[in-house]
């Protein structure tokens, strides 16, 4: 996989691969959870708390792209 600076680093990708394995299964556990927020939040608004759930699973859903980015940058070749 290449950076945004045009730079390949295969190595990175397969390190990564496996942590980003279990963080698209976390991925799907933030799908539900936000499909499950959002649904409650739009029966009863005045679950305020429902917003930071509804984030967190967010940044759940993001946490593949965040974990093999993260892998890339750090691995040298």
């Amino acid at each position: 996989m290449c950076n945004s600076e045009g730079e390949c680093r295969p190595l990175g990708f397969l390190i990564g691969l496996p942590f980003s394995f279990l963080c698209l299964l976390l991925s799907i556990v933030g799908t539900f959870v936000w499909i499950i927020g959002t649904l409650l939040s739009c029966i009863c608004p005045c679950f305020l708390c429902l917003t930071v759930v509804i984030e967190i699973a967010l940044e759940l859903i993001k946490a593949p792209l965040h974990v093999m980015t993260w892998f890339i940058s750090m691995i040298p070749c």
